[in-house]
């Protein structure tokens, strides 16, 4: 085989040598730093081997140079860098290999090699597997999580969406009604509003199950993934007064991905072959997997629902604070689900007979779970992607009108943090109401009900949900905020990766409009170093003279980075020794901006940011960072420290290149995922670091800066 190093094979005679044509797609989970990161390694190798390649990232900036048919029929190999489900298609009959994003970074290299010799991907095929050395030195996100994360995340916007229009329709045509509970006149112009919100929230299962397919599967999966998430949704089919919610969904899900995986392995003539993926596969899946779930496990969620009911029947007359915690353990297990229908038409159906308070435990507990998520990603937004705090928001607004099934896409997620904080904020609410004898005319829940009259002790009820919901929203983020630091503390063993999700954690800063400048910045540059070879102090004059030359280019009242970076928070040798001194003194740099409104709490407040996880990225590079409304508007400030501190870098190094950033809660936008883009792969350069690490003065490091511009 051809040494990697070595020239491509030559034609006949004196043919010129065909030059090696690659493709490569990268993604990151965030879609920000390392996607970039690995782009520009793949890039740098490809050339200095003297191969061509194209390489698409999928960035939260959307795909950027896309690969076309024309790129991948002229292709001797595609490379795929991600730690998310990528669509692989389109590369059917190319050599293709996959890994994880920071393999892309740190062996480029190897991997041009082995993609020579990757196996041919086919339509109907599996995955192609990864390449030696797997994607990192650190812990891989299993394909049962991404496949779950991909459902999510096309779930979401048919939660919203659906439960928004419920929400409004309800608010703005509905009235209370003691036979109907709430009841929107059926010819009215928010009944038809109303209608459109239940078709979103009838998709939203089939459409996590369908997409939880095809991250396993690919396409062949999604169409008995959808099908068999709307038979679970669909309890009718077996018998079941309810369906089986999302976790039925979340079953169908995995079982037609691993179905159409197990299907494809089945050898079939070659004049099968191109019908067994738009076909074949598509209808033995479908069938097979819709009769199991009728036949085989709809019987046993028809049994359970009949047995929960009796057993509820036979405590009507026990404690009302035993029996109202089980109906909000009940509601908060599967919001929508059996089990929390059980409870729901238990104490719908007692409303006929005079006994309105059972209705009244579980009207409490039901905006538990949407307000108690909603309030979780306020109080601790670190813990949360942009998405899922926009969620949280739509999630608080849906708690208010009743609507529990606003805090699925958080259980279904997190389902092991998420739904036992759920079921321990419901039955806080349950027994809090049954101690009070709250009632419930009509058999709906949540604030609305009250606002409307349909609840007898109104301040009783509303004490219930908001102690409800505060444990709910505190139980969360704390089981949350352990599950990230246990996580990051495995994946933070001795490896060159950077932790993903610190970096997440670190770059997303939510808000609408404001500046965005310093958050772009300097938010880059943490993630941005990890895959840089390490960072060397130049020796010699020639260096520091270019740089000394290019500041002459840079005017008094310059400007880097939209001019959060000036030459007032740019510090050419740090005095300090220590971390927390080093923090000390860039806030003090900030501050000389007039933007601090108050440094000692900014330093708190990243100092706070230290103890979840190190900001040292390695490559002698630090980045603390503090999102508070310490600060009026964002300012970044870059300085040195000759000696290095110790900063807890995962490759050992000592920090001596140091960004501090500084950004008020509402600050920020999309705009710095471009800038943290760009200067990515700035800092792939060896040369642009050598600059920064030799520029004399404040000027000449602003001059370095002003490149990324």
């Amino acid at each position: 085989m051809t040494s990697p190093a070595g020239p491509p094979p030559t034609g006949d005679g004196g043919d010129e040598p065909q030059r090696l044509k690659l493709l490569a797609v990268t993604a990151c989970p965030t879609g920000i730093a390392h996607t970039y990161m690995a782009a520009e390694k793949l890039s740098q190798a490809a050339e200095r081997l003297g191969i061509d390649m194209k390489v698409e990232t999928q960035g939260s900036i959307g795909a950027e140079n896309v690969l076309d048919d024309n790129d991948v029929r002229a292709a001797d190999g595609i490379i795929v860098a991600a730690d998310k489900d990528v669509d692989l298609g389109r590369f059917a009959g190319k050599r293709v290999i996959t890994v994880g994003v920071a393999e892309g970074i740190h062996h480029p290299e190897r991997l041009i090699e082995q993609v020579r010799s990757a196996p041919v991907h086919t339509a109907d095929g599996p995955a192609p597997a990864s390449g030696k050395g797997g994607s990192s030195g650190g812990k891989e996100r299993s394909l049962p999580y991404k496949a779950l994360m991909n459902g999510v995340s096309y779930m979401i916007p048919f939660v919203v969406v659906g439960g928004l229009l419920i929400a409004i329709s309800l608010s703005l045509g509905g009235h209370t009604d003691p036979s109907g509970g709430l009841v929107i006149p059926k010819d009215s112009f928010w009944m038809d509003v109303n209608n459109i919100g239940v078709i979103g929230f009838m998709l939203m299962v089939p459409i996590l199950s369908g997409y939880i397919a095809y991250a396993i599967g690919d396409r062949p999966a999604l169409v008995p993934g959808m099908i068999g998430g709307w038979i679970a949704n669909t309890g009718a089919l077996y018998d079941s007064k309810s369906g089986a919610g999302f976790i039925g969904a979340i079953v169908t899900g995995f079982l037609a991905g691993y179905l159409v995986l197990w299907i494809k392995k089945v050898k079939v003539p070659k004049f099968a072959q191109p019908i067994m993926p738009i076909i074949v596969i598509p209808i033995v899946a479908t069938t097979a997997l819709g009769l199991f779930f009728i036949y085989v496990i709809g019987k046993p969620i028809s049994w359970v629902f009949e047995h929960l009911t009796s057993w509820l029947s036979g405590m009507t007359g026990t404690s009302a604070v035993l029996l109202g915690a089980i109906l909000g353990l009940m509601i908060a297990f599967d919001m929508g689900g059996p089990v929390n229908k059980t409870a729901f038409l238990f104490g719908s159906g007692l409303i006929a007979t005079g006994n309105q308070t059972v209705m009244g435990m579980c009207a409490a507990a039901i905006p538990v779970m949407p307000l108690g998520q909603g309030v979780a990603t306020l109080i601790r937004r670190r813990l949360y992607t942009e998405q899922e705090r926009e969620t949280g928001l739509a999630s608080l607004f849906m708690g208010c009108f009743g609507i529990s099934e606003g805090a699925i896409p958080f259980a279904a997620a997190r389902p092991a943090q998420v739904i036992p904080a759920n079921m321990l904020g419901g039955a806080v609410a349950g027994a809090v109401a049954g101690l009070a004898g709250v009632s419930d005319a009509v058999p709906h829940g949540g604030p609305i009900v009250a606002v409307l009259g349909a609840v007898g002790g109104v301040p009783m009820f509303f004490v219930a949900v908001a102690i409800g919901t505060a444990v709910t929203a505190l139980t969360t983020v704390t089981l949350v905020d352990v599950s990230e630091r246990r996580r990051r503390g495995e994946v933070l063993i001795p490896s060159a990766r950077t932790p993903e999700p610190a970096l997440a954690a670190a770059i997303a800063v939510p808000g609408a409009g404001g500046a965005t400048g310093p958050v772009r910045a300097a938010l880059a540059k943490e993630s941005a170093p990890t895959a840089a070879a390490p960072v060397s102090p130049v020796s010699g004059e020639s260096a520091a003279q270019g740089v000394e030359s290019t500041a002459t280019a840079v005017a008094d009242e310059a400007e880097v980075l939209s001019g959060y970076v000036t030459e007032e928070t740019v510090k050419v040798r740090l005095a300090a020794e220590d971390k927390e001194s080093a923090i000390r003194e860039m806030a003090g740099l900030l501050a000389a901006t007039g933007k601090v409104r108050d440094v000692e709490e900014l330093v708190r407040t990243a100092l706070r940011r230290e103890e979840q996880g190190t900001t040292g990225l390695g490559e002698e590079i630090a980045i603390p960072h503090a999102k508070t409304d310490a600060v009026s508007a964002p300012v970044v400030a870059f300085a040195r420290s000759d000696a290095g501190i110790e900063w807890g870098s995962l490759d050992g190094t000592r920090a001596r290149l140091v960004f501090m950033i500084a950004v008020p809660e509402a600050a920020a936008g999309d705009e710095h995922l471009r800038i943290l883009a760009l200067l990515s792969r700035k800092l792939m350069d060896p040369a642009f670091r050598e600059r920064l690490t030799a520029a004399a003065d404040a000027r000449a490091i602003l001059a370095v800066l002003s490149e990324i511009e």
